[in-house]
């Protein structure tokens, strides 16, 4: 089962936005409490709401439930974001791919906080995706990956731990030949695809994969 999340940031439109949707309209639509009126703003209805739904007014609650949409209200005082609960029912759910919108802007803390949840090992085997306006955002972990779009593209490389080691990489502009990213040096921003398909292969470390539509 594919999942789309729609999160509590801001949800801005744009190309990478647009191709996820159109690639998951059959997906189930999940909801990180308010994340439920930007489905809205978007022309699509809930079908599941979870969080401790402090975002919503009681009406707007109400108004969900008696359309059918399956509510899940969780306790204000808890140690999961929303957001962290609704990738739990993804996996609890058996999601076989994720894509989040609407995780960045707003509250820095907050969209630090939802990027790091990519790193939760419990999503190791799952594939899950951020999308923003003309932008994605994959966390990458040891062996091969593929990166398809349009030559031009920029493409950022982002450590998210000590370091990430062995990268070799194929068609793009600065390449990496078993070289090492650490954490700190902003060596890996701004790279540029140099065909519509590029590869990067890892051998140990987590790395951010920043994905925007053309030259940024």
């Amino acid at each position: 089962m594919q999942v789309l999340i729609f999160a509590n940031g801001e949800a801005r439109r744009g190309s990478m936005v647009d191709q996820a949707m159109r690639r998951l309209s059959t997906a189930h639509l999940l909801c990180a409490d308010g994340g439920a009126l930007h489905a809205q703003k978007f022309g699509l209805e809930p079908q599941t709401i979870i969080g401790d739904l402090d975002s919503l007014t009681e009406g707007q609650v109400a108004g969900f439930a008696a359309a059918g949409v399956e509510i899940l209200r969780f306790p204000a005082h808890k140690d999961e974001t929303d957001l962290e609960l609704a990738l739990t029912w993804c996996l609890e759910n058996h999601a076989s791919e994720i894509v989040i919108i609407g995780a960045l802007g707003g509250r820095i803390d907050q969209t630090l906080a939802n990027i790091v949840l990519l790193a939760l090992p419990k999503l190791q085997n799952t594939p899950i995706e951020l999308v923003d306006g003309e932008s994605s955002l994959r966390l990458l972990r040891p062996g091969p990956h593929g990166i398809e779009g349009r030559a031009g593209d920029t493409i950022s490389l982002i450590p998210l731990a000590e370091a990430a080691r062995g990268i070799t990489t194929a068609n793009l502009e600065y390449p990496l030949r078993d070289e090492s990213l650490p954490l700190g040096p902003a060596r890996g921003i701004s790279n540029v695809l140099s065909a519509d398909r590029a590869t990067i292969e890892i051998e140990s470390g987590l790395l951010l994969l920043i994905h925007t539509r053309g030259r940024d």
